[in-house]
Order: C-alpha cells, then sequence, then structure tokens
C-alpha cells in the first residue's frame, strides 16, 4: 500500500494533464482551425481526427487512464489527506467522461455515419447536424473539468509530500 499511494497519485495527474491537454488542444486550436474551412474540408478532417484518437495509446494514457488512476489513488489515500483533493478530481472528472460520452462522442458517431465525404451529397447538412457550436461548447465543459481535476491531484501531490516529509 505504500508505493501504491505515490504512484497511483503520480499515475492520475499525469494522466489527467495529458487529458486535459487533449481536450484543450481541441479547444484553443482543432476546432477553431477547422470552423475556418470549407465543408468537405471540415467533415473529411474531423472524420479523420476522431478515427485516429480512438486507439490504446488515447486510451490508456488519457481518457480511461484518468478515470482508472484516480479511482486507485481515491481508493489508496482513503482518510489520508490528500483524499478529499482526490476525490474531488474523480468528480470533476466523471463529468467530464459524462459529457463526453453523452454528447461529444454520439456527435462524432454522427458525422463519422454520414460516410465517406466523396460519396456525401449534401455537405453543409452534414456539417450543420453535427452542431459544431455545441461539439465546442461541450468540448470547453470538458477542458474546464478536467483542468480542475488536473489541479486538485497536483495539490493532492503537495499534501501527499507534506504528509511524509
Amino acid at each position: 500500500m505504500n508505493l501504491l499511494r505515490p504512484l497511483s497519485l503520480l499515475g492520475a495527474t499525469l494522466t489527467m494533464g495529458l487529458i486535459t491537454g487533449v481536450f484543450a488542444l481541441y479547444a484553443h486550436t482543432i476546432m477553431p482551425g477547422l470552423k475556418a474551412t470549407d465543408d468537405r474540408t471540415f467533415v473529411a478532417a474531423f472524420q479523420s481526427i476522431d478515427r485516429a484518437i480512438i486507439n490504446p495509446w488515447f486510451m490508456l494514457t488519457g481518457f480511461v487512464g484518468a478515470l482508472a488512476f484516480t479511482c486507485v489513488a481515491a481508493f489508496a489515500h482513503f482518510n489520508r489527506p490528500p483524499f478529499a483533493w482526490v476525490l474531488a478530481a474523480l468528480g470533476l472528472y466523471l463529468l467530464a467522461v459524462v459529457v463526453t460520452v453523452a454528447i461529444n462522442v454520439p456527435l462524432n458517431d454522427a458525422i463519422k455515419a454520414a460516410g465517406d465525404v466523396d460519396h456525401i451529397r449534401d455537405l453543409a447538412k452534414v456539417r450543420a447536424d453535427f452542431h459544431e457550436t455545441r461539439w465546442a461548447a461541450f468540448n470547453l465543459v470538458r477542458t474546464l473539468t478536467s483542468m480542475g481535476a488536473f489541479g486538485c491531484l497536483a495539490w493532492a501531490l503537495v499534501l501527499y509530500g507534506r504528509t511524509t516529509a
């Protein structure tokens, strides 16, 4: 258990930082860049990016990894000074996961289901049905909640360090 505490907390903090970076990159770079493109480019690029991001590296080191490590860290730090901060991080990140599963993923799946851009008759409709503004707004929610979770985990590391010093 002694080794589980620092490793789970460090793993949670690192993976939360990685997933926060992914969400933030979409917020300040990918979506603004795609917004400035024509419908064909938007649909093709978004489909390609979404297919590429679903991979074991992303899932293990980011999306699922952050959740798993934070759960383990909460268990390992139960009734210890960092626990409240780890629990707050877990709550904030769970909100990001719920938003992802309930809003962003269905929109991603819908744009991919439209098929190959060379065979789509009305690209403007596919783009409009994607609800770009809604996707971006809820991605901002994911960015802010995961950033808050990252901050909570960073503070939990500080508290852990103080209790072991």
